[in-house]
């Protein structure tokens, strides 16, 4: 009769522990899809080199030693995706109120010209460091919130709908800055001693500092981003503003009736999307360059529309996502220098990872993930964790 009982025990804790596991497997099915993604696109890469007559693996191993393969390879890779990881946070944070901002690059060009310009202000190398890095940070912010900012407000107030109104704020945003950066008369901030068209370099006070002299040189600017997506990873979760945020972006009628300003929410929601990637742009300037180049940003607000979608804009997972798309961009020299692959294959898995996450039909279906299929934003707004 005990061995009965035990066994019966001991048979309802295994089927306890069975279910716990199904149970966990199922939570993670969400977090699932986006590395499956990435899987398959480099399998699609893979044949892509293989059909070009180059053994894929070689140079896969090549493409992995030029992303990992010495501590300054590791740091490199870690320093090219700071950027990525402001640019993604402007995408994310519009997500989840329902917005789509393809105006980062734009807010990236206006964030890093005003750092730049601020940090060539003269009083700014009277500052210690402690003062003056701060200031030129926020700079930066301030750019890209305003720049940010009108199309919340066009949208709140007229109803124009954000993604022209960033597209065309991106073209207004490149050509000032090359005419202000570009010109010599009259000159406005362009250094006019220097070999190429970029402004004058910041005050040595306004420089953040650097970890590792690797290529690009790793800076603090890594542990302020890392910092702001922890903050707004709160803010979503546990603020009565990101509550409104995200009710806002599910249903902003919804929102409207229950007593939230939503075009209150979607002109924050803009503007603070355009400071984080204004933010990235200063550091970039105060701990990469010290000094602002048009060119600097070319195709980051872009690539963070991809980083974002990989992540299901959460704050916390943009990091990974941004770290492998920096990473590839910094081991794809090495893969062409000894493996003959063109830089272009890496972009393909990129573009790949994309398409894949966006219809994940294609993922579900292949692993036999559950879950309905569709490239909704609202799907990508709702997190790994829902």
């Amino acid at each position: 009769m005990n061995q009965t009982n035990g066994g019966s025990s001991g048979f309802t804790g295994t089927m306890d522990d069975f279910r716990r596991k199904i149970l966990e497997a199922w939570s993670l099915q969400p977090f699932l899809v986006p590395i499956y993604a990435v899987i398959l696109s480099f399998v699609v890469g893979g044949v892509l080199i293989a059909i070009i007559g180059i053994n894929p693996f070689e140079a896969y191993w090549a493409l992995l030693r030029g992303m990992f393969g010495s501590p300054e390879r590791i740091a490199g890779s870690v320093a090219r995706s700071v950027p990525f990881i402001g640019s993604a946070l402007a995408l994310s944070f519009a997500f989840r109120a329902g917005l789509f901002n393809i105006g980062a690059e734009g807010q990236l060009l206006i964030g890093g010209i005003t750092a730049a310009w601020v940090g060539t202000w003269a009083f700014m190398a009277d500052l210690p460091g402690i003062l003056a890095i701060p200031i030129i940070l926020f700079a930066g912010f301030s750019g890209g919130f305003l720049w940010g900012g009108i199309p919340g407000v066009l949208r709140a107030r007229t109803g124009a709908h954000e993604v022209i109104s960033t597209i065309m704020l991106n073209s207004i945003a490149l050509f000032m800055v090359r005419w202000i950066v570009n010109s010599r008369d009259p000159v406005i901030l362009r250094d006019v001693e220097a070999s190429v068209p970029r402004t004058e370099e910041i005050a040595s006070t306004a420089v953040l500092p650097e970890l590792v002299d690797s290529q690009p040189n790793l800076h603090w600017g890594l542990f302020v981003m890392i910092a702001v997506c922890i903050i707004l990873d709160f803010v979503l979760r546990r603020t009565t503003f990101g509550f409104e945020t995200i009710t806002v972006g599910t249903n902003p009628h919804a929102a409207h009736y229950a007593g939230i300003g939503v075009g209150r929410i979607l002109i924050l929601a803009m503007a603070l999307s355009g400071a984080f990637a204004g933010l990235a742009a200063a550091s970039e300037v105060s701990g990469t360059n010290g000094f602002f180049q048009p060119g600097t940003f070319a195709f980051i607000g872009f690539d963070g529309i991809a980083i974002a979608l990989l992540a299901r804009a959460n704050p916390i997972a943009i990091l990974p996502a941004a770290l492998l798309w920096g990473s590839l961009l910094s081991g794809a020299p090495l893969m062409q220098q000894e493996a003959d692959v063109s830089i272009d294959v890496v972009r393909i898995i990129q573009s790949m990872v994309l398409l894949f996450v966006a219809a994940d039909a294609i993922v579900r279906y292949l692993f036999r993930l559950r879950g309905e299929a569709g490239p909704h934003i609202d799907t990508a707004s709702t997190g790994w964790t829902g």
